[in-house]
């Protein structure tokens, strides 16, 4: 396991669960299903993160 992976992965997760849970309390309530969104929000980016590569590092020097 990489570490790069793991932390963009995590780092996505976040991201989605904080704006999913954002525009859930938007009401100051939390129902059951907005509850459910939020955590397929982040086990979606967090499978979907994790699944995608990182673009691997380029071996010739760019030209500026």
């Amino acid at each position: 396991m990489r570490i790069a992976s793991f932390a963009k992965s995590l780092i996505a997760g976040v991201a989605a669960g904080t704006t999913a849970a954002v525009t859930a309390v938007q009401d100051n309530v939390l129902t059951t299903g907005e509850g459910v969104t939020i955590a397929l929000a982040v086990l979606g980016a967090w499978g979907i993160t994790y699944a995608v590569p990182n673009k691997p590092a380029s071996t010739t020097p760019r030209d500026l």
